[in-house]
């Protein structure tokens, strides 16, 4: 079971968001659908411990979250600040 690891502060060091899927591959339906929220919604919706939180590797790498952070970096969010649960990889044995 991979390890969460919960990085709620600015303070903390956090990478910027990179995203694991290419733009091209979002659903646009998810897209428009997610464009309806305001930002407020949006970034609540991703918010740390709770289902359909944004979620990350140690790096950055979206795992979770995509489209929702695409909306709010289209509209000059910075996402990069945003709290994350980080998604350790176990490691292999």
């Amino acid at each position: 079971m991979p390890k969460m690891v919960n990085l709620k502060s600015r303070s903390m060091s956090q990478p910027p968001l990179k995203s694991l899927h290419s733009e091209g591959s979002l659903s646009q339906t998810k897209i428009e659908r997610f464009s309806r929220l305001s930002d407020q919604k949006l970034m609540e919706s991703l918010k740390p411990g709770q289902p359909g939180s944004l979620k990350t590797r140690s790096d950055g790498t979206i795992i979770e979250g995509h489209h929702r952070v695409k909306v709010l970096r289209d509209r000059g969010i910075d996402v990069d600040s945003l709290p994350r649960d980080v998604i350790e990889r176990e490691d292999a044995e």
